[in-house]
């Protein structure tokens, strides 16, 4: 199961992917990542409806990613409502009111059913709250009558249930009744990474998605990683009800990453000051992508590259840069702990960052790995199958595009501002016509040719005599 992460499309450069560069064969199931919730009404909420819809000229991914299915027709689809971005307090409200939830139910059904999805993935993070946004201590009670309401709504449609959910002990005692959920869910997704990144109260170095804790770990309830890794928080899930078979392991196609405040000191739990310089395309200190990784880091090779016995993946360090990540070993190994742990497969987060573009050897590398690990490699389309024509039937009409004007002609991605070398802009249509996104490289220029910000040197047509549009 592979989430992807729409807005991954925004990225620059190498950096950007969107849905027509998700393989159908890859993954069994794929999730676009994310819906929202309203929190006037309480209905269901594009969260980007130009990116999403075909209405006023927007570009459709809903109906682009479920035509997946018809590349191969064994792919399921599901829109995935949620994440860490839309914080916990607003679905608390949503799911204490009878009348909240149906109307949450309602709407959710009426997408899904126009868009073709085949279920939903709920991703409250988390119920019962957190620091950041809170929630109600009855939140673990009122989030089973949510799934109950849905399961009975989606069993009129055959559509499938699904729930993301965090692998920490303490979060699951407060949020899930797992018994219930068992019951209720097609599979539940373990969210097993992030256990150490650059958070409030983790000043110090630490793997993103250890798969053992080490015995000092494991015995000693001060050790900052005690019960931090994937076999401690599978079994407490096991433990606490969860069937084996309907777990999915969530592997990491990123890293977490720190700045060190000692270089000479740099193994687990060094101290540390601030996260990881940021990634050229996800551009968020402390977390770096795959792809990243194996443009700035792994190719170049002058990182040195620690497997640590009981994390059993990598770490990198130079100079005071520290990250914690999985290659194809890792993600081997941590496929043999399903197998072993007769799991019923495994989750990525995400399709856009694995290495997709092959920088390191194979595209999609660690996906592939798990791919071939679990099911023998990628699917097949059915004998006899015919794969249809791309141009995909939207759920509402596509309107035509509007006249050519001097900036705006119709073509996609980004364009270089004539008047300003280190500007470029977007063109995207509006109800009213295009609408001009302008966009600033600093001190950098626009390379016209990689459509990238670029050193000065490597755009010899830039001047800066002139400005604006």
């Amino acid at each position: 199961m592979c989430y992807f992460g729409s807005w991954s499309t925004y990225r620059w450069g190498e950096g950007t992917y969107d849905v027509e560069d998700i393989d159908p064969f890859l993954c069994t199931h794929i999730m676009f990542g994310f819906a929202g919730l309203n929190s006037e009404d309480f209905t269901i909420k594009v969260l980007d409806p130009y990116n999403e819809l075909y209405d006023n000229y927007g570009k459709g991914a809903y109906d682009r990613f479920t035509f997946l299915k018809n590349y191969n027709p064994n792919l399921k689809t599901f829109l995935s409502v949620g994440g860490w971005n839309e914080g916990a307090t607003k679905y608390s409200e949503m799911v204490s009111s009878k009348e909240h939830r149906t109307t949450f139910i309602n709407s959710t059904v009426e997408l899904i059913l126009k868009h073709n999805f085949d279920g939903l993935d709920f991703d409250w993070e988390y119920p019962s709250g957190r620091e950041d946004s809170p929630g109600k201590p009855e939140d673990k009670e009122n989030y089973i009558t949510l799934l109950r309401e849905l399961r009975e709504r989606f069993e009129e449609h055959g559509l499938m249930l699904t729930a993301a959910v965090s692998a920490s002990a303490s979060v699951l005692d407060k949020a899930y009744d797992v018994p219930a959920m068992s019951e209720l869910l097609d599979y539940i997704n373990l969210m097993t990474y992030d256990y150490h990144g650059w958070f409030p109260k983790h000043t110090f170095t630490g793997h993103n998605s250890p798969l053992y804790g080490s015995p000092e770990e494991d015995n000693d309830e001060d050790s900052p990683g005690h019960h931090f890794n994937m076999n401690y928080s599978v079994n407490y899930w096991v433990g606490q009800g969860a069937k084996r078979s309907q777990l999915l392991l969530g592997l990491a196609t990123y890293g977490r990453g720190f700045t060190l405040t000692n270089p000479e000191e740099h193994g687990l739990y060094a101290e540390a000051r601030a996260g990881c310089q940021a990634g050229p395309y996800t551009g968020q200190a402390g977390y770096v992508g795959y792809n990243e990784l194996c443009d700035r880091a792994l190719l170049p090779g002058d990182w040195t590259t620690v497997r640590d016995e009981y994390v059993r993946a990598p770490y990198v360090y130079k100079g005071n840069q520290w990250i914690g990540y999985d290659d194809e070993q890792s993600i081997s190994e941590k496929c043999d702990f399903i197998v072993t742990e007769e799991l019923g497969g495994a989750m990525f987060w995400s399709l856009d960052t694995d290495d997709f573009r092959g920088k390191c050897g194979r595209p999609n590398a660690l996906i592939l790995t798990a791919t071939e690990k679990l099911n023998g490699g990628k699917m097949t389309t059915p004998d006899g199958w015919t794969t249809p024509s791309p141009s995909v039937s939207p759920s509402t009409p596509d309107p035509d595009t509007p006249p050519p004007t001097e900036f705006c002609t119709g073509e996609l991605g980004p364009q270089a501002n004539p008047y300003d070398c280190h500007q470029f802009y977007i063109c995207q249509m509006g109800s009213d016509g295009w609408l001009i996104n302008l966009q600033s490289c600093g001190e950098l220029a626009f390379n016209p040719d990689l459509l990238i910000c670029d050193w000065l040197y490597n755009v010899p047509s830039c001047n800066t005599t002139q400005t604006g549009f």
